[in-house]
C-alpha cells in the first residue's frame, strides 16, 4: 500500500494546502467536492499540484508536518522543481485504477 503526501492549491500562486493520505484519488476528490470542512474547503484548494510516494503512512505524515512548517517561499519552490512551473492540475494523471 502507498501513502501521499500532497500539496493542492487555489489557483496558480494561490492558496496552498498540505495533507498526507492513504487514497490520493479519493482525497483530491473530496476536495474538490468540498466533502469536508475546512481551511481547504474554505480557500477552494483543488488543484493537486504536487505529491509524493511514501512506503509507510509515518513517513507522509512526517513530510506533511514538514512542509507545513516550511515558509511559503520554499513550498512555491518545491512545487516548480517537482516539474510543475505552471502549476498544471496532477490529477488527471493520476491511475485510477492503481
Amino acid at each position: 500500500m502507498a501513502f501521499y503526501c500532497y500539496i493542492v492549491a487555489s489557483r496558480r500562486n494561490g492558496t496552498l494546502y498540505t495533507g498526507s493520505t492513504d487514497d490520493l484519488p479519493r482525497r483530491i476528490e473530496e476536495h474538490r467536492q468540498h466533502l469536508r470542512r475546512g481551511f481547504a474547503a474554505k480557500y477552494d484548494c483543488t488543484i493537486l499540484v504536487w505529491y509524493e510516494v511514501f512506503e509507510t503512512r509515518e513517513e507522509a505524515f512526517r513530510r506533511e508536518r514538514r512542509i507545513k512548517a516550511w515558509r511559503r517561499s520554499w513550498k512555491l519552490m518545491l512545487i516548480e522543481a517537482a516539474e510543475n512551473p505552471t502549476w498544471r492540475d496532477l490529477f488527471p494523471d493520476l491511475n485510477l485504477n492503481a
